[in-house]
């Protein structure tokens, strides 16, 4: 039942080429930025990213991106004020976008994870993101449908956690981190504080350990602004 791993080279050692990989985070808000350098370091490529955005400056997911990993990104934000790399590969096409409104990006990854294969949205009617896809009129209203997301790995970072991988998050940092833990077949937590199994009130548990297979402390995080304004580029 312990799920904690000794170093984040070995909570990422089982993820293949070709993976599905749901990666936690609100821009630099709850990204497991210890995770991606170690997943970039590990050499998996050809994998397919579920994000929020593609990432920042050339850290985290922006440096997975730049390494050559990623085959393909489902997001809402491709593109902010510190993204780089992943719009200057897509212009040159080498590397494939779908694109997902947020709110439908947040109910494909949680109806993933509770079984539901596909849901009806009036997000998205009448626009290009709608074209190709089933549209009915329900009561007067057209929806599209759009289908559940799930994946091989998620990697999502917590504020605390315990040897059985209950969870509990800081604040916005916690974001899409419950929900992909739900979707994924595998869920890998980078953790900034791991306690005694006893060491969380069971009453603010957010993500019970049944969702978590992985477990490291990583006690102080990468801030990924700071990096930016750093310079630092990874690797």
């Amino acid at each position: 039942m312990n799920k904690i791993c000794p170093s984040v080279e070995a909570a990422v050692a089982d993820i293949k080429d070709g993976a599905t990989v749901m990666i936690g985070g609100f821009g630099e808000a709850g990204s497991p930025i210890e995770l991606i350098h170690a997943l970039i370091d590990q050499g998996a490529r050809d994998l397919t990213v579920i994000n929020n955005n593609t990432g920042n400056g050339q850290v985290g997911l922006a440096a997975l991106i730049g390494a050559g990993r990623v085959r393909k990104m489902i997001c809402s934000y491709p593109r902010s004020s510190q993204s780089k790399v992943f719009p200057e590969l897509y212009r040159r096409g080498e590397i494939e976008l779908e694109l997902v409104p947020q709110g439908t990006l947040a109910e494909r990854i949680r109806a993933g994870g509770a079984g539901v294969p596909a849901f009806y949205t009036p997000t998205s009617v009448g626009t290009p993101l709608a074209e190709g896809k089933e549209v009915r009129e329900i009561e007067g209203r057209s929806y599209v449908l759009e289908y559940g997301l799930k994946a091989d790995f998620a990697l999502i970072r917590a504020e605390k956690a315990d040897p059985l991988g209950n969870l509990t998050y800081y604040k916005a940092a916690r974001n899409f981190g419950p929900i992909m833990a739900m979707a994924a077949k595998t869920t890998i937590v980078q953790a900034r504080q791991v306690v005694e199994a006893s060491g969380i009130d069971p009453e603010v548990v957010v993500t019970p350990g049944i969702f978590v297979n992985k477990v490291v402390e990583v006690a102080d995080p990468a801030i990924e602004s700071v990096l930016i304004e750093q310079g630092v580029s990874y690797p």
